[in-house]
């Protein structure tokens, strides 16, 4: 081992490490003086710390060399203010048991991850983050890279408050040979998007879900779909509503287009960008990525958070404060993620609940941050060829659950009987593919006639009932709910037990979805409870009341 005069070890006879920065799963970073340039740089050191892993993984060393390689071409490739520079790369000599190191920047202004830490960000500092972050992602999607792991472990910050986006180790370069193994989820469980979930990968459309929800992070100071276990993440992703958010102001409504589980009805890079610098046209603040530091938020920015009562179900144009810049499309269908949903709990139970397992620094400090303190507990031009951006429709996912039970909720016994009727008056039947009861609104799968084996998506609000479009196919293996003969009054029973039995004592989210069984397609009704900071779960019951299992999240 070559060390330093100082006696540190030295690195390709040149880069002398001073100390770690952070550690993951596969990999350290470390800080390191290059003697040649007498700079500081970071040293991204591609290994597994622990030997164990190697020796359970023979095959992991290889791979792990491979997408270092890749992880700096990608990066070179990216000359661009808000992606990490890469000044080197060390490769080992050819049949040798050594690892590539990785020379990159430093940056000293922490992660986000550990800025989050403290607490949420002000608005307006949000809205730069998303410019900056945005425009990283633009400039990687323009070169046909998707960098499908975008967190804020994986956001650095300089000390002028712009950010960096770094980590492209578990980027998909179009090209390049894949290098995953079969049926492991490549990604952080709270940021991947819903459709990578069930396996579908080469969208631009998964890095701007992942920056949404980033952005809904650093706005709102909670995760909405972070639960128990990285499973019950993956389950919440693929399928529970997202909280309104309340402290987001402007930044609200771009939330609410950007956060659907369909990825067509996603804005595209540059109409997303667009959104943003509307938000902060309405906040009166710059909307330039390089725009100065912002002033710190208080009451006086965007006023205070509405109380439970007020806060709005997070639904794309349900009447907020603040106009988005582009017109908001008619709501329109969930996609059905039964199927795939089974398939990712197969697939996690298959690769032992792996999530994650390539990434480099899966849940601590990004490479190239010199941040200290441990780390909590969690377009417009051509695009290449292999990568696939998203085209907005006129369509949205839909809308989701009501902040709390509320004055006149629908979640009664009365009141979901009357809604059951409205929809037969308009559509003829009581029997549905499935149907969600939220506090102010009802949607539900209705087929399009009988016999039918397509459906459309029904809305029931303010007493009208709205055909939202084309839903999907009706299961052939999964009968029709004849939601008549559903034992509602059972409801309040099932609500008051949740809530004991899940012990969320103020829950900020409450609906009941009747459906076929996740595991069996027999009728079931299932009612959710969830607090502000994400505990909570479901009763599993058949349409009659009877508790079969109670859930906790």
């Amino acid at each position: 081992m070559e060390m330093s005069e100082a006696g540190r070890r030295l690195i390709d006879g040149r880069f002398e490490l001073i100390g770690p920065l952070g550690a993951g799963g596969m990999g350290t970073v470390w800080r390191a003086r290059d003697i040649a340039l007498h700079r500081e740089v970071a040293l991204k050191e591609v290994r597994p710390p622990d030997p164990a892993t190697a020796a359970a993984l023979p095959e992991l060393p290889v791979q792990l060399r491979e997408r270092a390689i890749r992880e700096a071409r990608a990066l070179a490739r990216l000359a661009h203010p808000n992606v990490v520079t890469i000044h080197h790369i060390v490769e080992p000599a050819p049949g040798t048991d050594g690892h590539p190191w990785i020379v990159m920047e430093l940056l000293k202004g922490g992660s986000l991850h550990d800025r989050l830490a403290a607490g949420p960000m002000p608005l307006p500092e949000v809205l730069r983050l998303g410019l900056d972050v945005l425009s990283a992602l633009r400039a990687a999607h323009e070169e046909g890279i998707l960098h499908r792991d975008v967190k804020p472990a994986n956001v650095l910050l300089r000390p002028d408050g712009s950010a960096v986006l770094t980590d492209f180790g578990i980027a998909a370069l179009h090209g390049a040979t894949a290098l995953t193994s079969t049926g492991v989820l490549i990604g952080s469980p709270e940021y991947i998007a819903p459709e990578r979930c069930r396996g579908e990968e080469g969208l631009t459309a998964s890095d701007l879900w992942s920056l949404g929800m980033l952005l809904y992070v650093a706005a709102e100071g909670t995760h909405p779909l972070r639960r128990a276990t990285s499973l019950a993440t993956v389950v919440a992703v693929l399928d529970e509503p997202i909280p309104a958010p309340v402290r987001s102001g402007p930044l609200g409504p771009v939330l609410e287009r950007l956060l659907v589980r369909d990825p067509a009805a996603r804005p595209d890079g540059a109409e997303l960008e667009a959104l943003l610098r509307g938000a902060s046209a309405a906040l009166g603040t710059p909307g330039a990525a390089g725009a100065a530091a912002a002033p710190a938020a208080g009451a006086g920015l965007y006023g205070p958070p509405p109380t439970v009562s007020d806060a709005r179900p997070f639904t794309p144009g349900g009447g907020s404060p603040y106009a988005a810049t582009a017109p908001v499309p008619p709501a329109s269908a969930r996609p059905r993620t039964r199927t795939a949903l089974i398939g990712a709990l197969l697939a996690l139970a298959l690769t032992g609940g792996v999530v994650g397992l390539v990434q480099a620094l899966p849940d601590g400090r990004s490479s190239g941050s010199d941040a200290k303190g441990a780390a909590p507990a969690t377009p417009a031009a051509a695009t290449p060829a292999g990568i696939t951006p998203s085209t907005p429709r006129a369509a949205t996912p839909k809308p989701q659950g009501s902040a709390a039970a509320a004055k006149g909720s629908l979640l009664a016994p009365d009141k979901v009987r009357t809604v059951v009727e409205a929809f037969k008056q308009k559509t003829g039947t009581t029997a549905f593919v499935e149907m969600t009861v939220y506090e102010g609104y009802v949607l539900a799968s209705i087929p399009t006639a009988p016999g039918a084996d397509t459906f459309d998506r029904y809305e029931y609000r303010d007493g009208q009932v709205t055909n939202d479009g084309p839903g999907g196919t009706v299961k052939k293996d999964e009968p029709l709910i004849d939601m008549a003969t559903v034992k509602w009054d059972a409801l309040p029973g099932l609500l008051e037990r949740a809530q004991q039995e899940l012990g969320v004592d103020k829950p900020t989210s409450r609906y009941v979805i009747v459906e076929p069984w996740l595991f069996d397609a027999t009728a079931s009704m299932r009612p959710y409870l969830t607090d502000e900071y994400g505990r909570g779960g479901y009763v599993y019951a058949d349409t009659q009341g009877n508790v079969k299992k109670v859930y906790r999240s």
